[in-house]
């Protein structure tokens, strides 16, 4: 390997997954293999729904162990969960799932003190029931000394060093988007103790070095940096969507589809609270203003009732399924949950009058259809409140492998779709790593070689956008 060239381990974390890349960066050159892949299989126990965060530590650790010697380490996540410390450091039970139900009916007892229009103004972080906020009001905090988001928690475990990674925690529903710092007031208000954060951290901010005993147990060669990074996967996604200019929308496709824009300043207004819009930190000083959509959540999660059928096979079929015959709200809370998920969207459509997909191609063509009206309405909405018009829609993550899906999204928002790359998020930390030895020069510069050196693929819109607003009239609300 040239000297010129830095190698990178991306931990790189997901709700159903986890995975550790290796990217090796150089003037010239970004290029991303896969080291190692993990299962993420949360458990239900009798006091609800936990992470098995001991498997994904030791799942990092293998990953680290076959990436073999490399210049730095950053980790990646899922946002809004955490670990609780006590006084000696030591974890005080697995993290909470945000799919548990213990935040049921807590934001109503928090808008009794701080009304919903208020808090947005003050976090501009958009409703949803398991923000960290609504957590920490559910939560019996007895012995906590420490809260560490799971990137963070992950990071002490190899480093010994605690911190707070601005990307993330700008989830919680705590930070002041404006200041880009804590919100003081509003957490005074609801009782909750900032001091049980440790200090904050930026992208590219050093997080300590592999302890000895990491060291021996990967075969790695001191000393190894940990290196702060986008540590939300949204963040780090965004880092890596390949485009120029400002003028592009961008939708983080997986489990979640985070559809929005990237822009320089929060949007605060009562009309974008309405929308549900969330106002998240990226890297440079940028927002992540988006929209949450429930994702390919709703595909995996029938695919795993119909015992795990073939895509390849399954995706043609619902191609020729007859466009729009019946869609639903991706976002609705409804479908949240785990469980009897093909059961659920047939009772979405008959409550709503619609034909009732029975197939699984069927069911399937009603899913990727109604991502794809869902991503329409963010992605318009998103223009329109934050005055901020795009020529582009950039797609990344797992879903850019769905062809159906990217070439649907382009119909739908009547705008070319630019697909890839699929390891957005691990590549945005990568470069983030590679920044801050280097490497790398700024924001657009980390774009530029990602379109330079990643495969894209480019579809344009087809047919008439007046369908997609008819199909978007059938639902309630509209």
């Amino acid at each position: 390997m040239s000297a010129s060239v830095k190698s990178y381990a991306a931990v790189d974390l997901g709700a159903s997954s986890g995975r550790v890349m290796v990217g090796r960066v150089g003037p010239d050159s970004l290029e991303l293999t896969e080291a190692h892949r993990f299962a993420n299989r949360p458990v239900r126990v009798p006091e609800g729904l936990r992470w098995d965060i001991l498997s994904l530590y030791g799942g990092v650790l293998d990953g680290l162990k076959a990436a073999g010697q490399v210049d730095s380490v950053g980790i990646d996540s899922w946002a809004v969960d955490y670990g609780l410390l006590d006084a000696d450091g030591a974890l005080l039970g697995n993290p909470v799932h945000y799919r548990d139900s213990r935040t049921e009916g807590v934001a109503q007892k928090v808008w009794a003190t701080v009304p919903a229009p208020e808090l947005y103004a003050a976090t501009g972080l958009q409703y949803a029931p398991f923000n960290t906020l609504y957590q920490l009001v559910a939560d019996r905090l007895t012995g906590a000394h420490r809260l560490l988001l799971i990137p963070d928690l992950l990071t002490y475990w190899l480093t010994g060093e605690q911190g707070t990674e601005l990307t993330n925690a700008s989830t919680t529903q705590l930070i002041d988007p404006r200041t880009r710092g804590w919100s003081y007031d509003i957490a005074s208000r609801l009782g909750i103790d900032l001091g049980l954060f440790a200090p904050l951290r930026r992208p590219g901010d050093p997080a300590g070095l592999l302890r000895p005993e990491v060291l021996e147990e990967t075969g790695l060669q001191g000393p190894v940096p940990v290196t702060a990074v986008g540590s939300h996967d949204t963040a780090s996604a965004v880092a890596a969507v390949p485009a120029s200019g400002e003028r592009f929308a961008y939708i983080c496709t997986g489990t979640w589809s985070l559809a929005g824009l990237e822009l320089d300043a929060p949007v605060l207004t009562e009309e974008s609270r309405a929308a549900n819009f969330t106002n998240e930190l990226g890297l440079d000083g940028t927002v992540r203003y988006l929209r949450n959509i429930m994702g390919l959540w709703l595909l995996q999660e029938c695919v795993r009732a119909w015992g795990d059928p073939d895509l390849g096979e399954l995706l043609p079929e619902a191609a020729k399924v007859p466009a729009l015959r019946s869609v639903v709200d991706a976002s609705d809370p409804v479908f949240l949950p785990p469980g009897r998920m093909p059961e659920r969207i047939a009772e979405a459509c008959r409550a709503s009058g619609q034909p009732v997909p029975v197939s699984p191609a069927e069911v399937t063509r009603c899913i990727l259809d109604s991502l794809a009206l869902a991503h329409r309405k963010a992605v318009e909405e998103a223009q329109r409140l934050a005055d901020h018009p795009v020529d582009v829609v950039h797609v990344v993550g797992g879903g850019t492998r769905n062809t159906l899906l990217c070439q649907l999204t382009a119909d739908a928002c009547g705008l070319p779709v630019v697909a890839g790359p699929t390891e957005a998020a691990a590549l945005g930390n990568v470069l983030v790593q590679a920044r801050a030895h280097g490497l790398v020069g700024d924001l657009a510069g980390g774009r530029e070689l990602l379109t330079r050196t990643q495969p894209l693929t480019r579809y344009e819109p087809q047919g008439d956008t007046a369908r997609w607003r008819e199909a978007q009239s059938r639902l309630a609300g509209a």
